[in-house]
């Protein structure tokens, strides 16, 4: 897809970027330093993006006091408590996505961001979306995600139970919330010979599991991204050849003593690569988990399902509605192991979410074929 805009008395195009899957926007206009952030922002919300052309660190400041700007429009909404709610707490979320999205920014090819005082992406953004030969146009705030995650990937995140870090990649879901990775590292191991890790991402809960003496995994997921990044990390480790990797929607063929699946713990559409990590379509993923798990064990053998009842919280899914699915799976529960949240924003009074966030609980859910 390409973009295109008028410079001077030339029209000029490029190709268009977006992660997020947003089209190339229909009217652009060239930005400059002399653009004050309350005109940009009326070109925003009239469906006109802004190609900047100025100082780099100008149009940060810019993309912040739109931030500002459509903080302070946004209808003031209590809290979401029920499904209603929450739908129309992502539809403001959405909408601040789109607007903040319309500050543009050119790439030359190999990357490189042909505007003062701009910053060396080109490790970065290599990284994310692999080489570029030809000028691009993506959002100032999608090149930042690139820059945030590349960060991520260099710095590592740190799990205790592992005492190593993990390096997670662009459009991976870091695990930072680490009481789902307590909750498989502290879990009753049953006699296990193979374990599936179905949804692997970042691949630390194969990691965790092959620390704690399991001879081998199979680790799926349907993005190649994830599963270098997981491989990545299994190799740094030194499981590398402990660990199979199979591109797949959930379970590898065959059977295991163990299976163990960290599904994303939300229904809704995901609006992102990054958000198929927490945003489940319709429950999908978590129904076709539940249905197939008896057919992937062996006699004996253990699911584990991690999943936080945060949805139950906002009223998207009951606790009645997911053991029902259990029942219509032919599973039973042999056990259940509960943790609190202790990411940040779970006590964060400010956080839209906060009074579901500060009641959420975390289950390792330990299923048996009946």
């Amino acid at each position: 897809m390409q973009v295109r805009w008028v410079e001077g008395n030339d029209v000029r195009s490029a190709r268009w970027r977006s992660e997020a899957g947003s089209p190339p926007p229909t009217e652009v206009v060239v930005g400059t330093d002399e653009l004050t952030a309350d005109e940009a922002y009326r070109l925003a919300r009239n469906n006109t993006a802004i190609l900047w052309s100025g100082d780099f660190n100008n149009a940060r400041q810019l993309l912040t006091a739109l931030g500002r700007r459509v903080d302070r429009s946004r209808k003031k909404v209590a809290a979401p408590t029920s499904a209603e709610a929450f739908h129309r707490y992502r539809q403001e979320r959405a909408l601040t996505a789109r607007l903040l999205g319309r500050l543009l920014v050119p790439l030359e090819p190999g990357h490189v961001v042909p505007l003062r005082r701009s910053p060396d992406v080109r490790e970065a953004l290599t990284e994310a979306f692999g080489p570029a030969d030809e000028l691009t146009v993506m959002s100032l705030r999608e090149l930042l995600g690139a820059v945030s995650a590349h960060e991520w990937r260099r710095r590592g995140v740190e799990v205790p139970s592992l005492g190593a870090r993990v390096y997670p990649r662009f459009g991976v879901f870091s695990p930072v919330r680490g009481e789902y990775v307590d909750l498989v590292a502290e879990a009753p191991l049953p006699d296990v010979d193979v374990a599936f890790d179905v949804g692997t991402g970042t691949g630390v809960l194969a990691a965790v599991l092959l620390n704690r003496g399991v001879e081998k995994v199979v680790a799926t997921d349907q993005d190649e991204r994830a599963l270098d990044c997981a491989r990545d990390n299994l190799t740094r480790l030194g499981f590398g050849d402990r660990v199979d990797l199979v591109r797949t929607d959930l379970f590898p063929s065959g059977r295991a003593s163990l299976v163990v699946c960290n599904p994303p713990w939300l229904p809704g559409k995901p609006r992102s690569p990054l958000e198929h990590a927490v945003y489940d379509p319709g429950g999908r993923m978590l129904r076709a988990f539940l249905d197939r798990l008896g057919r992937h064990l062996v006699p004996g053998g253990e699911g584990w399902l991690v999943l936080s009842d945060l949805a139950e919280r906002l009223g998207l899914r009951t606790r009645r509605e997911l053991l029902a699915a259990f029942s219509a799976a032919g599973l039973v529960v042999a056990g259940r192991t509960d943790t609190r949240p202790v990411h940040p924003r779970a006590s964060d009074p400010d956080d839209p979410l906060h009074a579901a966030r500060g009641a959420e609980v975390t289950s390792l859910w330990r299923l048996v074929v009946e």
